[in-house]
């Protein structure tokens, strides 16, 4: 059985809630990604933050990134799923809730993520087109 543990990218950082989204792009160019979960002060998962998020919802709306927090810009409810799921839960969970990124927890510890370049190098070409279509479909 292939595990959420197996495909998932290691070394995913949490980003604090209380800090500003300026160090937060910092901490996404230093780490070469595009999105970085979001902890609360028990580094409990409280939301992920995009890069898209920091540019369409802070600077495009004219809001500067270095007064402006992540946990600003946390909104609803955060998916995760463990390490040990099945990679069939994986697929279930993200094409559910039409998400890209997916942090894995074990332990209630941040230990991985798992991305659509994730997907692709460990999905078949069907379980790849299945979720792209779920995922991307408009609805």
């Amino acid at each position: 059985m292939t595990t959420a543990g197996d495909i998932m990218h290691r070394g995913a950082q949490w980003i604090p809630r209380h800090e500003t989204l300026d160090r937060a792009a910092q901490l996404m160019r230093e780490l070469d990604v595009g999105a970085l979960p979001i902890s609360d002060e028990n580094e409990r998962l409280c939301g992920i933050l995009t890069d898209r998020d920091i540019v369409v919802g802070c600077v495009a709306m004219g809001h500067d990134p270095s007064r402006v927090t992540a946990g600003d810009m946390a909104k609803g409810t955060p998916r995760w799923i463990d390490s040990g799921a099945d990679v069939d839960e994986v697929l279930r969970e993200m094409q559910g809730h039409q998400i890209r990124r997916l942090p894995v927890i074990e332990n209630k510890r941040l230990v991985g993520m798992i991305s659509e370049a994730d997907l692709a190098t460990h999905l078949t070409d069907d379980q790849l087109a299945g979720w792209v279509e779920s995922v991307y479909a408009k609805g």
